[in-house]
């Protein structure tokens, strides 16, 4: 039984997976390009209207999910190299789609494996990688050790719904602030 939603799962992010390889070329190349600060500037813009969709509770679900899942994984693509940051616009095409919490956890868990996996190719292969980075490593792996079996804890123990407002209204609250930092120094 696992194996056939694994599978159906699968058939159904492969579209947004294979839209992410053009994506992440063309963020790596204007990540090498562009001033960070109008990034971040451009990325909040992008963002704080989907988060409020998804806290909104919007939803609209597409029908040619597979021509769609290449021009949203294009999308997706370039927004995650250029800012790591994809959760909102992800959450609101899988929430979308009305796929069970088993199968919303699963392609969320395939794309962003995919995601994060072309971008530090791409990321290495563009030199953006400078050698103070790696000394990160040792302080960011005690943390994913810690965090990703607590989130799971969590995860089982509150509900769904729950769940995603308090995610949402953080990206909000986190969005905003920065927005508003950012504008500041600009």
């Amino acid at each position: 039984n696992n194996r056939e939603a694994y599978g159906r799962t699968w058939r159904r992010v492969m579209p947004v997976v294979i839209g992410l390889v053009p994506g992440v070329i063309i963020g790596t190349a204007i990540v090498a390009q562009v001033h960070p600060g109008w990034l971040r500037f451009g990325t909040y813009w992008v963002l704080l209207p989907l988060i409020l969709v998804q806290a909104a509770g919007w939803r609209r679900p597409i029908k040619s999910e597979r021509i769609a899942g290449l021009g949203f994984g294009g999308a997706l693509g370039v927004l995650y190299s250029v800012t790591t940051v994809s959760g909102p616009p992800l959450a609101i095409m899988l929430n979308n789609q009305g796929l069970a919490k088993k199968d919303f956890r699963a392609a969320l868990g395939i794309i962003r494996l995919a995601e994060s996996s072309m971008t530090a190719v791409a990321y290495a292969y563009a030199g953006l990688y400078p050698a103070q980075s790696f000394t990160l490593i040792p302080w960011i792996v005690p943390s994913i050790l810690l965090g990703v079996p607590l989130g799971a804890f969590v995860i089982r123990h509150v509900g769904h719904e729950t769940f995603r407002r308090i995610c949402m209204s953080f990206d909000a609250w986190v969005v905003a602030f920065g927005l508003s930092r950012l504008l500041k120094d600009l």
